[in-house]
């Protein structure tokens, strides 16, 4: 026989789970675990992108640092280049934090929707359980 109450339940759980699909993978991880993944992925995309960049600026000053090879002082150049990156490095990492802290939290408050829908199917089957 059909429960229309349980039927109405499992229909919400599924629109549920299709909205927020990334906001239930999300919730497999702990807060601080799930902040320090995306902060690694972070600097590794922060560190990639910064090598780039020096590699582009490098291959078209090339003729200018070929030239001036024996003026430039490489030690302060690479502590520029080296200030530079913790810098920006710095300034995303905590963009990052406190995105991904949000993030987070707006995900579960999000979530505890969902969680009450399911303690209320499993309210149901236990009804279900004792009734048979």
């Amino acid at each position: 026989m059909l429960d229309n109450k349980k039927i109405r339940v499992m229909t919400k759980l599924a629109i549920c789970e299709q909205k927020s699909s990334e906001d239930i993978r999300m919730s497999m991880y702990y807060k601080t675990d799930y902040v320090r993944l995306q902060l690694m992925k972070t600097i590794i995309s922060v560190t990639v992108g910064y090598i780039l960049l020096l590699f582009i600026i490098g291959f078209f000053q090339a003729e200018f640092l070929l030239g001036k090879t024996f003026d430039i002082d490489f030690i302060r150049l690479g502590q520029y280049i080296v200030g530079f990156y913790i810098i920006i490095l710095t300034v995303y990492i905590a963009a990052s934090f406190f995105v991904y802290s949000y993030k987070y939290d707006k995900s579960r408050k999000k979530l505890s929707k969902y969680y009450k829908l399911l303690q209320e199917l499993n309210h149901i089957y236990r009804e279900e359980q004792i009734d048979e």
